[in-house]
């Protein structure tokens, strides 16, 4: 249906941005695409990409989503194998939950599968509303008869044909989603989509299950029932989800954590800096490094000029050897202020106060910095 790219705003804000393909961008096509735009601007929740932004009507209509760097749960199973008991409940119940916000809103998603759902470092979130339409709505941009979506998660009714569709085919859709995190195969497949929608179809023949925890095999077999209605609810996927997890002696909190901590995180390469271009006709002229502090650089030129005599200094202000001032009379209080050692002191005494050598030593450094900085 189209090209997703990553996209920047001007402000730097990252977003997945789907362009329709040229070569399929049809009326019916643009009659679904305004569908799957209005569909994500009355979604929300934390497990659902949210949406960004849109324009239905331009030459190469675009939409924008929220950009999750995660992989997909395709790819993930694909790389590093099916996922533990705990962690496929979380991740059952955390979907269970965002589907329960597509319900809530009216919708329907009708493609769940492990490619539209994203491993973030936050948790679960679900993906392409291209094929959601809304619940109470009895017409569909397909005549009956022409099946579309994916055929592996599709339930019976769908794989039919049907768009009459109800709740209970997206319950279908997240039972073969959590057989495939359990196992890494899918509840039918065959050498070609029709021949998998002929074995979905087709009520003799049952799920396979092999390899599904057996903690997992009632649950997901109601799920994958062939009567809608046989299906359970999503509160009490969740439910039993989360039951199962208490029964390996975590919280659902805990378990979350484990399936989070599982995702690796993609790092995406940052746009490059645009270089600079001056207008034209402006010269620029060339940069010449200066001094940070010219009052810093002063202080330490004149750092090692004798101090005069009888200035009146404290025995505390040089911790340099025989440091001792010659005049053991009393001196006037002064306020040393630094970056000013030449500054005459507030109340009375001589000029040219030197620092300490701590302050000293961190004006050269300064001084020293200045000299070869360049900015």
């Amino acid at each position: 249906m189209g090209q997703v790219f990553l996209g920047e705003s001007a402000a730097g804000h990252q977003a997945a941005v789907k362009i329709i393909k040229p070569s399929v961008l049809d009326e019916d096509t643009r009659a679904r695409f305004l569908s799957e735009v209005e569909s994500l601007r009355t979604v929300y929740g934390p497990f659902v990409a949210a949406f960004v932004g849109a324009d239905a009507d331009a030459d190469r209509p675009w939409l924008a989503v929220e950009y999750v760097p995660g992989p997909d749960l395709r790819t993930f199973v694909t790389e590093h194998g099916p996922l533990p008991l705990a962690e496929t409940a979380s991740l059952g119940a955390l979907l269970a939950e965002g589907l329960g916000t597509v319900h809530d809103a009216g919708l329907l998603h009708r493609d769940l599968k492990p490619q539209n759902i994203l491993l973030s470092r936050y948790g679960p979130k679900v993906i392409d509303f291209g094929l959601a339409v809304l619940a109470e709505r009895r017409t569909a941009l397909t005549a009956t008869g022409f099946v579309v979506g994916s055929v592996l998660c599709m339930p019976p009714e769908q794989a039919r044909g049907e768009h009459r569709l109800e709740r209970s085919a997206d319950v279908y859709a997240l039972g073969a989603v959590l057989l495939f995190a359990a196992t890494g195969h899918y509840p039918y497949e065959g050498p070609s989509w029709q021949a998998v929608a002929l074995r979905i179809e087709d009520p003799a023949t049952p799920p396979d299950l092999t390899g599904l925890p057996a903690e997992l095999g009632p649950l997901v077999a109601g799920m994958l029932a062939p009567d809608p209605d046989a299906r359970p609810a999503l509160p009490d996927v969740t439910e039993r989800l989360v039951r199962i997890i208490h029964d390996q002696g975590l919280t659902a909190l805990q378990a979350k954590r484990r399936l989070t901590d599982l995702t690796p995180e993609i790092v995406v390469p940052q746009l490059p800096a645009p270089a600079f271009e001056p207008e034209p006709g402006v010269d620029t002229p060339a940069y010449t490094p200066t001094a940070v502090d010219p009052a810093a650089v002063e202080d330490d030129e004149q750092a090692g000029a004798a101090v005069p005599a009888g200035a009146g200094q404290s025995a505390d202000v040089d911790d340099e050897p025989g440091g001792e001032s010659a005049n053991t009379g009393p001196s006037a209080p002064r306020e040393f202020v630094p970056g000013q050692g030449g500054s005459s002191p507030r109340s009375g005494g001589a000029t040219g106060v030197r620092p300490a050598a701590p302050l000293r030593i961190a004006e050269e450094i300064r001084a020293a910095y200045a000299r070869e900085a360049r900015f």
